[in-house]
């Protein structure tokens, strides 16, 4: 009984099988997109700043929890060079740098860096990372120095 019900659906069953094999292959897809993973134990808040065809431009806030990853630019990246600042909720960490962009105290997203107070907006230093020109990548928050702050 066994023999004469596999030996007809042997070949339906070998093919489903090797589907639920190849599945997860065909759907996973390398992700390209600027990533920030937050390797404290503290909630995290993100911006970040690149050049778009609109000008210099800033986005944020991103809240990334503890122990986790965020993409916080979606798709293939467009610019080489892109900043970021971060600062965690307890005010133990700070990830700055020298270049300034403005930002706001609430979602953002601001185009040019060119007077910040002026339009109402705060200025920051963020920190530059040379992505080489990859269409992704991916900065790990660990504890780093404070800097001073120019403007791109």
């Amino acid at each position: 009984m066994l023999a004469g019900r596999g030996g007809r659906s042997a070949p339906l069953a070998l093919a489903c099988l090797g589907f639920l094999f190849a599945a997860p292959l065909l759907s996973t897809e390398a992700k390209a997109d600027f990533r920030v993973c937050n390797g404290t134990q503290s909630l995290v808040g993100v911006a970040v700043g690149y050049r778009a065809e609109t000008g210099w431009t800033t986005e944020g806030w991103w809240q990334i929890p503890a122990t986790t990853c965020k993409s916080v630019i979606k798709g293939p990246l467009s610019s080489r060079y892109y900043y970021l600042y971060a600062e965690d909720q307890d005010g133990r960490g700070l990830w700055a740098g020298n270049v300034n962009f403005c930002v706001a105290d609430r979602e953002f997203k601001i185009v040019d860096v060119k007077d910040c107070f002026a339009r109402g907006f705060q200025k920051l230093g963020f920190r530059e990372y040379d992505t080489g020109e990859q269409g992704s990548w991916m900065v790990q928050l660990t504890e780093a120095p404070r800097g001073e702050a120019t403007t791109p």
